[in-house]
């Protein structure tokens, strides 16, 4: 997990855990839709959120996906009556705190600890989505899954005996949705990735079997982890 993250979050673990009590949700929970007013931010304890927006046409996009010792806040800090910019979805059971924002805002202003931890947090975030954009310009939609496909091993990646192990349920359809194509278009490339032995799936989870292909396909860069992540 980013060292920043860690630290952000830890500071607003140690300070609200004991103000809030632990709220246990089932996976497909909605916990906030766009252009809803701003009530809360997260910090999740235990499973995975999505971030997405809808599109009007009803395409879904997931923007990231966030795991334990991650902190939720998708909106512009400190303005008056703030929107959630995107959805907020379990993808499994989860936990976490839910945090009042007006009390996330003083905690930030007041402790100043705090909002250098923030800001580091929010200048990792900025990297990551810059990097994000790259992959999917330079690289097309066929080099936008390969990417999405070493993200997901970096934050989501087991080591066994056939390869890196993306401890993630993900149907091709949310695979599609994290890669901002169509499920057709997914499934036919990796079709050509199990059939070149690159990839195995079962049980709704991915193995990559060869990693460095996929790295030398979209001229892989080797950032550090807490930048080429899901989050």
């Amino acid at each position: 997990m980013p060292t920043t993250s860690i630290s952000i979050y830890s500071l607003m673990l140690q300070f609200f855990q004991k103000k809030e009590p632990i709220q246990k949700v089932k996976a497909g929970t909605v916990f906030f839709h766009e252009k809803d007013s701003v009530e809360y931010v997260y910090l999740i304890l235990k499973g995975s959120i999505a971030l997405g927006r809808v599109h009007l046409r009803g395409k879904e996009f997931i923007l990231k996906v966030l795991t334990d010792k991650e902190v939720i806040v998708e909106y512009q800090l400190f303005k008056a009556n703030p929107q959630y910019q995107f959805y907020a979805k379990a993808l499994t059971d989860c936990e976490l705190l839910s945090i009042k924002r007006e009390l996330f805002e003083e905690f930030i202003l007041t402790d100043p600890e705090a909002m250098n931890a923030l800001a580091a947090w929010l200048s990792t975030g900025y990297i990551k989505a810059q990097m994000k954009c790259q992959d999917l310009i330079m690289n097309g939609k066929k080099g936008g899954l390969y990417s999405i496909l070493i993200r997901l091993c970096n934050s989501y990646g087991v080591k066994t005996e056939d390869g890196l192990l993306i401890d993630l349920p993900l149907t091709h359809q949310e695979l599609a949705n994290l890669t901002y194509g169509t499920r057709e278009v997914i499934q036919r490339a990796l079709k050509e990735l199990r059939e070149k032995d690159i990839i195995l799936y079962e049980n709704q989870k991915f193995t990559i079997k060869n990693l460095p292909y996929l790295k030398s396909e979209v001229d892989c860069q080797n950032c550090p982890f807490e930048i080429c992540g899901i989050n």
